[in-house]
Formats: C-alpha cells, structure tokens, sequence
C-alpha cells in the first residue's frame, strides 16, 4: 500500500480506491519515501502491503534479501511477476494482525500507509516485531491527524489517522522504541485539508496529483531540510524492536 503504488481491482469496493494512481503520477513522492525510509534499513527488508512493488523495488542495490507481501490476491500475483527469478526475493500474501509466514527474521520491517486500516494496531506490531531480528528496526508511515479525515479515508477503510502521542502510544504498547517519531509533508497536509475538507473532494484527481507531485513535494522537502514542521500529511516512526 505505499504511496501512489497500491493498485487493487475495482470489484474489491470502495476500499480499493486508496494509492490505486499507478507508479508515475507519484515518482517524486516516491523518491520522498524513499530518502526518508531508506536511511534506517539495513541489509534484510520485509515490505507490508507492497502493492506493485514499485517502492519495494528501489532498495533492491541496497539489500541482501527481500520480502514482498500483500493481502490482495491480484497484487501478489503481480509481485510473483515482477520478481520472478530473484532467488534473494521472495513473495508472501498475508493479512495483520496475523502470524506471518516467515521462517528467517528480518532486521528490517516497512509499512507504508498499512497501519491505519487495522483495527489490532498493536497485535499487528507484535507479530510483526516477531519476525524481527532483536535491535532490528520497524518503519512506519501513516496518513496524519483526524482533522484531515474525510469521506476518502472511510471509502479506503482508513480507521484513523495518527498524531506523533497516538502512534508513540501504539509503538510503545506493542513494546517497541521510537526512535524516531515525527509529522512531515506540511505543505501536503495543508493541500489535503484544503482539497478534501474543505474542498469535499472524495478522491484526489490524477491530473492534481502530478501538479501536486512536481510542484509540492520538492518544496516540502526543502523546507523540511531546515524547519521541522509541527504538522503535516503523514506521520513518520522508526522503531526499535528490544535486544
């Protein structure tokens, strides 16, 4: 489910509207994710919701081995695809919370806009943290205050949207340590606010999105290199799974 990447068939429901705009209306975002993420990997990833796997598919010069999941039969299948004959990939359909069906622990986890839609956040961070090498890592991104939830994050099956206190609370009691715990992408939380709150739109506009996407985004993360914003679009979390 990361980013723009999540492509789901229609006959799922109005749930599978969510990060449905494919891998080139967001490249810029993407590479947003990706130089925010990519610091606090190590050499073995474990991707919850990967979609397509676009996202996914950026770590590969920098890893040893890959895991790509998703719930969505069709998303699996595509995954199959992409990575076919990767020995050092492999592919998994599973749903949190769950046990996952991972034989080797990895040191790192990433979910990408997947925790919101889980009722058992915290069940989900334990089984996860289960399959974590001790002092591994658990990354986390996920859509940003309930101020900015609308009719798109109930038609996505979106069940809230985290500050930094209510996701360190979650982080916390699933017995992990945040070591970083921060709001980013203010100017997009301003535009969503702004486009979905007050604007009453029910999806975002493709032809919006890459606007969004070439204007925007370069300038947040200019800003962001000199002022940590108070609010923003999405919460971001690196956590420590415990020795």
């Amino acid at each position: 489910m990361s980013g723009y990447d999540r492509v789901v068939q229609p006959a799922a429901g109005d749930e599978a509207l969510e990060n449905h705009l494919g891998g080139d209306e967001g490249k810029n975002y993407r590479k947003y994710e990706f130089d925010m993420v990519a610091p606090h990997v190590g050499r073995s990833l474990l991707e919850i919701g990967s979609g397509l796997g676009h996202f996914a598919e950026q770590f590969l010069p920098h890893l040893d081995r890959l895991v790509v999941s998703d719930f969505d039969p069709y998303c699996v299948e595509q995954l199959g695809k992409r990575f076919a004959g990767r020995d050092d990939i492999e592919v998994l359909q599973f749903g949190l919370p769950t046990e996952i069906p991972l034989a080797d622990p990895v040191d790192t986890v990433v979910l990408m806009n997947v925790l919101e839609h889980i009722e058992e956040d915290v069940e989900a961070l334990r089984s996860l943290a289960k399959v974590t090498l001790p002092g591994g890592r658990i990354i986390i991104w996920v859509p940003g205050y309930m101020q900015l939830y609308g009719d798109f994050d109930r038609k996505v099956g979106h069940v809230t949207r985290y500050t930094p206190a209510t996701l360190g609370r979650t982080v916390a009691a699933a017995g992990l340590r945040a070591e970083v715990l921060k709001p980013i992408n203010f100017l997009g939380g301003i535009a969503w606010w702004a486009a979905v709150r007050r604007g009453g739109v029910g999806y975002p506009d493709p032809r919006l999105v890459k606007i969004y996407d070439r204007t925007v985004v370069p300038l947040t993360r200019l800003i962001e290199r000199f002022v940590r914003p108070p609010f923003g679009q999405t919460v971001f979390c690196v956590a420590r799974v415990p020795e």
